[in-house]
């Protein structure tokens, strides 16, 4: 294509839309979004309803709390997904049983939608930082042990999770660098850079501020847990390339990093793994944990 009608490598300002656009390459999207609903309905009703805590003062800003029985267990937190504008807790519970079973406390936060934040991405990197806080200093009030806090995130929450996993703690929250012991980051987005570019500027306020802050490929100094990296090779061209090159640079940084390539896989069928024990994304969660799936109970 002529030079300058390139916006980002070698994408027209249509192409970049779409390969950051997900329904133009999961055209099953909406019914993906449907069983994964429905199948957290279905884990609610076999586990029973999760305990609901405040980690503000929002009304929004609440987590979903699935309890194992096991007392001092490690501690699962997923941040979801939703392009930073949609996703609720509720809908993300289909997990909860894995991790019930396997003696893990699985936590899901709810926090704002991008657009009811005048598009503000600090906002929503400040709740979920907020909550993850939380959950580590109340830990022993639900039989969690704050010294095994994971984080995992898909989508934009991958996003949020990697900036999670990237955060100054002891300045920030007078807690360890070390808080998080291990990190899933689920085709996520690590360079702001590209997306900006694209017609998610449309809702999100991208100023250089944002880019710089929150593009966690940025700060790999702060990254102090082994990381999952994981993307479907249904994706789209930028979702996979931005997932191969964040774990390429946290290799290159001198950092623990497993990449996980989901084959066959589009953006919505991924995360579905991570409720199945021998799913690419489940064992791997379990192994990141020093679990196996032998070693449910």
């Amino acid at each position: 294509m002529p030079e300058d009608n390139k916006v980002f490598l070698d994408y027209d300002q249509a192409a970049l839309d779409a390969a950051y656009h997900q329904a133009a390459y999961a055209p099953n999207r909406e019914q993906l979004q449907a069983r994964q609903a429905w199948l957290s309905r279905a884990a609610r009703a076999r586990l029973g309803a999760p305990e609901r805590a405040a980690y503000g003062e929002a009304a929004i800003e609440q987590l979903d709390i699935y309890r194992t029985r096991a007392e001092r267990a490690p501690i699962f937190m997923l941040i979801h997904g939703g392009a930073w504008r949609a996703g609720r807790a509720e809908n993300y519970a289909a997990p909860a049983e894995l991790f019930v079973a396997a003696g893990v406390h699985y936590v899901v936060p709810d926090f704002s939608w991008v657009q009811d934040v005048g598009g503000s991405l600090f906002v929503m990197a400040d709740q979920v930082r907020r909550a993850i806080a939380w959950v580590s200093r109340n830990a022993a009030h639900f039989g969690g042990d704050p010294s095994r806090l994971y984080v995992a995130g898909q989508s934009s929450g991958g996003h949020l999770a990697a900036v999670a996993l990237t955060t100054d703690w002891p300045q920030l929250f007078d807690l360890p660098a070390d808080l998080i012991k291990g990190g899933m980051c689920i085709s996520g987005m690590y360079d702001l850079a590209p997306v900006r570019l694209s017609a998610r500027s449309q809702y999100v306020k991208f100023d250089d501020e944002t880019v710089a802050e929150l593009s966690p490929i940025r700060h790999l100094d702060r990254l102090h847990a082994p990381l999952l990296v994981a993307y479907g090779t249904l994706e789209t061209p930028e979702f996979q390339r931005q997932n191969r090159d964040f774990a390429a640079a946290v290799a290159a940084a001198g950092k623990p990093v497993r990449l996980l390539v989901g084959e066959h896989c589009n953006h919505f069928e991924l995360p579905e793994t991570l409720a199945n024990p021998y799913g690419l994304v489940g064992r791997a969660a379990l192994e990141l944990m020093g679990l196996a799936p032998g070693s449910l109970r």
